[in-house]
């Protein structure tokens, strides 16, 4: 071999020693503060900006493990919440005994994943193909749309916007001027939506579907946020461009973003740019909604709340935590036909922080007005059906699940990262 035959092939060797896998490790803890155990509790870690990463193990250390039948290796989802084509952040779900603290070893690298984990949500969004009568083999799905102002997208869409769930749960957010966040109940954990598209037929209504459970009209559903006049909620109008994005998709946790670009509140006003975030994680039936604004103002309020389901008993800590459990029709009247009256749980968790004021129940709502601190608003939303047979069948046991639900939230599992 000549001298530069080996000064090629050593240049060769380090060009691909240097393309070769890179990897980092990291140590995660999560540690449990309350008296409880919990279960799939979610644990996100930030990704390093200086390595393109592609895949990961996740890892339970061994001192961690008190049972040898112990499962050490979970899944996890990589997602790319900025859309720019590098993942933000790692998702993982643990159990936790009381009190306990859990250790994992997270590698990361830049090989492309080796292995697929099983779902535990789904979501999509699907314009209306007129070709297929069916309302459960739509196939036209997409992954985000953006209108401009005037066009009304709500019956372009099946299901009229995007819709995610849980195996206990399900949501849909309407993509119009109302973006009501509705809900559709389960008799059974599973995931179904693939199958029904939100409207299950009358062979699957016999199987033991779910299906929609709740007709919310223009009220303010379950934790819909509107805005303020001073009176009453006010609709989403004057939105120069209106979009919904499918930011995460699992196998383990759902991200659905809506984001209103100019929206001017009230005529007069300067328009304001509102990102509205909602979060459904394997195993729970509560959503986290976490809303962005830009251009608001200090004084500016919003609405938000749930609808007050026909002849509903209501229930409030008056801090922040409110629910209702009630029965009515889930369809409008034209549309009853087929269905039956559907009984529901409803609640919403809102911070001290942002709420300007508890108003009394009405006709329609049990309304809150709020404000953002930071141009930031979060609260927490959550329903059950009393179709569920794993679930919650009293207006009492809504309200104590309720109640610990709350607790809960105020009680935030405590993660740290160490590289």
């Amino acid at each position: 071999m000549t001298y530069r035959h080996a000064l090629c092939l050593a240049s060769a060797l380090c060009c691909s020693f240097i393309a070769m896998a890179q990897s980092r490790t990291i140590t995660v803890s999560a540690t449990n503060p309350d008296g409880q155990a919990r279960t799939d509790v979610p644990v996100t870690v930030s990704l390093p900006k200086d390595i393109r990463v592609r895949s990961a193990a996740v890892n339970i250390s061994s001192s961690s493990i008190k049972s040898t039948n112990h499962t050490t290796t979970l899944p996890y989802q990589l997602d790319d919440l900025d859309d720019d084509g590098r993942y933000d952040e790692l998702f993982f779900l643990t159990d936790l005994d009381a009190r306990e603290k859990r250790t994992f070893t997270v590698t990361l690298t830049t090989e492309k994943p080796a292995e697929t984990f099983q779902p535990r949500v789904y979501t999509d969004m699907m314009l209306t193909n007129k070709k297929i009568k069916e309302s459960n083999k739509q196939n036209l799905y997409i992954s985000q749309l953006t209108v401009e102002n005037g066009t009304n997208a709500y019956n372009m869409l099946h299901h009229h916007g995007a819709a995610f769930e849980s195996e206990l749960v399900a949501y849909r957010i309407y993509f119009d001027h109302r973006q009501t966040v509705d809900i559709y109940g389960k008799y059974q954990p599973g995931l179904e939506l693939r199958q029904t598209q939100f409207y299950p037929d009358a062979e699957q209504k016999a199987q033991g579907f779910g299906d929609d459970v709740l007709w919310v009209g223009n009220t303010l559903g379950v934790g819909t946020l509107r805005g303020w006049d001073g009176q009453q909620p006010v609709m989403l109008n004057d939105v120069e461009h209106r979009s919904q994005r499918l930011v995460a998709t699992g196998p383990l946790r759902i991200i659905i973003e809506v984001k209103d670009r100019q929206w001017r509140v009230l005529p007069g006003e300067e328009p304001i740019t509102m990102t509205t975030r909602y979060t459904l994680v394997a195993g729970h039936r509560d959503c986290s909604v976490d809303i962005l604004f830009e251009d608001v103002k200090p004084e500016q309020r919003f609405a938000t709340g749930l609808i007050n389901v026909k002849d509903s008993r209501e229930y409030s800590n008056h801090r922040g935590l409110r629910g209702c459990w009630g029965t009515d029709w889930p369809v409008s009247a034209k549309d009853s036909v087929g269905h039956k009256r559907e009984t529901v749980g409803l609640g919403i968790s809102i911070p001290h922080e942002y709420i300007v004021e508890e108003c009394p129940a009405n006709r329609d709502n049990y309304p809150f007005v709020v404000r953002p601190v930071d141009n930031r608003l979060h609260y927490d939303i959550v329903f059950c059906s009393d179709n569920e047979q794993f679930g919650y069948h009293s207006a009492d046991q809504w309200f104590a699940y309720l109640r610990e639900w709350d607790a809960q939230l105020k009680q935030q599992i405590a993660i740290a990262t160490q590289q």
